[in-house]
């Protein structure tokens, strides 16, 4: 028997036979970056809610990475403009803006991620040190130091692994990937693939065992897929057929691997196993323009993409294939989706 209780309006827990308490989170809010206000929020059930009301105070300008804190209780983006970095408590809509870190870049944060602990927010940057990684506690504690070898070129997108052992950078030059431990702060960091992505990193994503690292990347074949144990494994396969264009982003299921990449399709699936399966089929109904973020909800009944067309997010059920599209957002993004999130 199993006895069910409510934690919150997005969370259940389940008390199983040895008393052991779990808890699954259900789908609850859907957030896309890009222009003015910057970063918009839905409610997320089976489609699109309308849409909250904007930050009090908005992000700086243009943004192009957006996250959730693992336990939904906060919402980072990463900007263009100055101030740079921007977080809001978040509990069905925004809280007042926490004040920013005493430490701020200096130039273009273009993704942002927690760690699964919620102890850390990291950020990648245009210029040095092209990583900031702050403590977090309900707002932004002191940045940690740098990693000891200095990073000379953008860092494109970043991902804490599952355990929160380890923290992969996609990096906007030769090796295209960096990885190092995580234990409050940088390690030293893992030895280079030995077979590198082709050019520029522009996501990096773990699989939701940790186990598989993938890194969508600017040339041909536009993803590269490594096992993960403390380390680069040997990469996988390419898939068969190819992602169209540059891989912008990618998102995982417990057996899916999605890639959003530039021109048509815009969005490309293929199941996982160890390796690449036959890619899905197209949605009948792509999304409008390059596809340049991509997010599964936690219980995997549905995937949203940000792209560089209006609608600017497009979302479909998701059963091993993509369903009939969702109806767009009564109120639309109004710029460019730059990357999307679903709330844990």
């Amino acid at each position: 028997m199993t006895t069910v209780g409510r934690w919150s309006p997005n969370k259940v827990r389940a008390r199983v036979l040895d008393g052991t308490w779990v808890s699954t989170e259900v789908p609850s809010d859907v957030a896309v970056s890009g222009g003015s206000p910057y970063v918009v929020v839905y409610p997320w059930s089976a489609g699109f809610g309308a849409k909250y009301a904007d930050p009090a105070t908005l992000p700086p300008g243009v943004s192009r990475g957006v996250a959730f804190s693992t336990n939904s209780d906060a919402i980072a983006v990463g900007s263009d403009t100055s101030q740079y970095v921007t977080a809001y408590p978040w509990s069905a809509g925004f809280g007042t803006k926490y004040a920013d870190p005493g430490t701020l870049p200096t130039a273009r944060a273009r993704a942002v991620t927690f760690s699964p602990s919620d102890s850390e927010v990291a950020f990648g940057i245009d210029a040095s040190p092209m990583i900031m990684v702050y403590a977090w506690s309900a707002g932004f504690g002191s940045k940690f130091a740098d990693p000891a070898v200095a990073l000379t070129v953008r860092v494109n997108d970043l991902d804490f692994s599952p355990s929160g052992n380890d923290i992969v950078l996609a990096y906007g030059g030769i090796p295209s990937v960096l990885a190092y431990p995580w234990s409050a702060g940088f390690g030293t960091k893992y030895a280079d693939p030995a077979s590198l992505p082709s050019n520029d990193g522009n996501g990096v994503k773990f699989s939701r065992s940790g186990t598989d690292v993938a890194i969508p990347h600017t040339n041909t074949p536009y993803i590269a897929v490594y096992p993960w144990s403390a380390g680069f494994g040997t990469k996988y396969v390419q898939p068969a057929t190819l992602p169209t264009d540059t891989g912008r982003h990618a998102a995982w299921t417990n057996s899916d691997l999605a890639i959003a990449h530039s021109a048509s399709p815009n969005i490309s699936v293929y199941p996982w196993s160890a390796g690449f399966g036959t890619k899905y089929t197209n949605p009948a109904t792509l999304p409008a323009g390059n596809g340049l973020g991509v997010d599964f909800t936690s219980d995997e009944t549905a995937i949203v993409v940000a792209h560089a067309i209006t609608p600017f997010i497009t979302a479909y059920p998701w059963s091993a294939g993509f369903g009939t599209k969702y109806a767009d957002p009564a109120t639309l993004p109004t710029f460019v989706g730059y990357a999307t999130d679903f709330t844990p």
